[in-house]
């Protein structure tokens, strides 16, 4: 009777203290999955891709689009791999968001401009795939916005991709750092990434051996930007994250395209 009662309480036991984790143990699991099979919340920390996102803006992604590697899970637990899980291709234009390869802990967002194959290259600041010069339409003026909070005005483009995609660019010149470039050709199962503000982002155009990104390998996307949830303004810049200016509601729920 005893060894009956003692079986009882211990059972008890074991079901108050699942009880009492049950709850959060499911939360977690759904957040878990959640996050690693359908989408994640990311935060614009710098101004690369202005126009089209703002410092400060927090976005999701889908992580379903590009289907899964080891970059989709927490820790990027598992072995490294040329293919995906359930792999489906980039589109040209898209908004990626991806694991440096030179550091890989840190993460990166720019608009994909060349697929495997593509010939890439920038000449007196114009962009040319595969041998032609993209259309660009002048587009008034923009403000930008440095890390510090700085405002500035600058020139604002619409840059039309070779598949009929067009976005929003930055150019403050045509002589600059990157503006004259070597051809590239970028390999089986790498991309290319740009910055939408081509005079202040370190993207493809430099190669990881010099501090750039160089060009990304499939396994490294993460997911596919989708909408701005939310954009703020910090006083004084990321330096001083204590404060904020203000809340931009026009951005909430702003589709990325």
């Amino acid at each position: 009777m005893r060894t009956n009662l003692k079986d009882l309480l211990s059972k008890e036991k074991l079901k108050a203290a699942w009880d009492f984790v049950r709850e959060p143990v499911i939360v977690a699991g759904v957040l878990l999955v959640s996050t690693t099979a359908i989408a994640q919340p990311f935060y614009i920390p710098s101004g690369s891709m202005e126009p089209t996102l703002q410092i400060g803006d927090g976005l999701i992604a889908t992580k379903y689009d590009y289907g899964y590697s080891r970059y989709s899970v927490p820790f990027a637990m598992g072995p490294s791999s040329h293919t995906r899980l359930l792999q489906k291709a980039p589109k040209r234009g898209d908004i990626v968001i991806f694991r440096d390869p030179s550091e890989p802990s840190k993460t990166l967002i720019k608009r994909l401009i060349g697929l495997p194959g593509d010939h890439v290259q920038m000449v007196e600041g114009r962009l040319w795939i595969n041998g032609k010069e993209l259309p660009l339409k002048e587009d008034g003026i923009g403000t930008a916005e440095d890390e510090q909070g700085g405002m500035y005005q600058v020139a604002r483009y619409t840059e039309t991709l070779p598949n009929g995609i067009t976005h929003t660019i930055f150019k403050q010149g045509w002589n600059g750092e990157l503006d004259n470039t070597e051809e590239f050709v970028v390999p089986k199962d790498h991309f290319f990434m740009m910055g939408d503000n081509r005079d202040d982002s370190l993207d493809s155009r430099v190669a990881a051996s010099a501090g750039g990104v160089g060009y990304v390998p499939i396994e490294n996307l993460v997911g596919h930007a989708q909408v701005v949830v939310g954009s703020y303004d910090y006083l004084g810049g990321l330096e001083d994250k204590g404060l904020f200016i203000r809340l931009r509601g026009s951005r909430f729920l702003k589709a990325l395209y």
